[in-house]
């Protein structure tokens, strides 16, 4: 089945075909859900309601762009309402604040798997951890972080070079204790 075909199944209602859909961007959506929560349970729930988002907001859809983009969109935005209500971002430091040391190792980078930069990323402070994800891997620029999270482009901009460079620091430690 197509997922133009499986779109239409669901926006109908279609029980089979919404966990065809599920099984299908599942995984993924969840490694995203991961990435912003950092614990798995609280990953899940993240899933759970994106999903639910996603289906109650399936005929808003319009198919111009990727499908899977608009549900990772879905998903982003469950992730931050997440960590909005749980109040549990605190993002109160400007770059001029900060001291912190820039380290470049892309070697080492380079060969950790995917699975140990999960790991260290998920034990980043939740701060940190979110802006990196927003910037690094969702691809927002400050100026759309900034606005998302109604704080100044300075404190995006901070925040995601203190996640760098804390996360460079544990893959050095990490590779030096192998």
């Amino acid at each position: 089945m197509t997922d133009e075909q499986l779109i239409i199944k669901c926006k109908k209602g279609n029980a089979r075909a919404q966990k065809l859909l599920y099984d299908k961007f599942g995984g993924k959506l969840m490694g995203i859900c991961y990435r912003y929560a950092g614990d798995t349970d609280e990953a899940k729930d993240i899933l759970q309601e994106g999903f639910i988002k996603i289906f109650e907001n399936l005929n808003k859809y319009k198919g111009v762009g990727s499908f899977e983009g608009w549900m990772k969109r879905i998903v982003v935005n469950t992730a931050l309402d997440n960590i909005r209500k749980n109040k549990k971002l605190k993002l109160n430091e400007d770059i001029d604040d900060l001291d912190y040391k820039l380290v470049s190792n892309s070697y080492i980078e380079e060969k950790m798997a995917a699975d140990d930069l999960l790991n260290i990323l998920s034990k980043l402070p939740i701060g940190y951890r979110t802006i990196f994800n927003l910037y690094a891997i969702e691809g927002f620029s400050h100026k759309e972080i900034a606005e998302k999270l109604s704080i100044s482009v300075s404190t995006s901009k901070s925040q995601y070079s203190r996640a760098k460079s804390i996360l460079r620091e544990k893959i050095v430690n990490m590779n030096l204790h192998k």
